[in-house]
């Protein structure tokens, strides 16, 4: 069983700046991929970035030059600083793991209980 726990978030004026961490715990697996997405009231949840063990980087659109996601693989933990917040950033931002289990082929899925952001103008 892999546990993610994630911190930081909270509240911050429009332009301001939060990073949020998160941290993968558990024994007999290894983590191909990390990264964080989003979800607003209403919407759907949305990939904001992801890193995965190579190096490759996948961010949102609207992120792109704000956000910078950051991984220690030997750490299984993965950070997100995020500057020049707008107040449509504000969301629950969940954690989120691509997991191969020991002695298996296949990789799975794992969530954080999510964090929430909120960004005021």
């Amino acid at each position: 069983q892999v546990q993610l726990v994630e911190s930081g978030g909270g509240l911050v004026q429009a332009g301001g700046s939060l990073r949020l961490s998160c941290a993968a715990s558990g024994s007999d697996f290894r983590v191909v991929a990390m990264g964080w997405y989003r979800q607003a009231p209403g919407k759907q949840r949305e990939l904001v970035a992801r890193l995965t063990n190579g190096g490759s980087t996948n961010y949102a659109d609207s992120v792109k030059g704000r956000f910078t996601i950051s991984r220690d693989n030997a750490k299984n933990t993965v950070s997100l600083q995020m500057n020049s917040l707008k107040p449509e950033d504000t969301a629950v931002y969940y954690c989120n793991a691509d997991v191969v289990p020991r002695n298996k082929y296949n990789s799975y899925a794992y969530w954080g209980q999510g964090t929430q952001v909120t960004v005021s103008s």
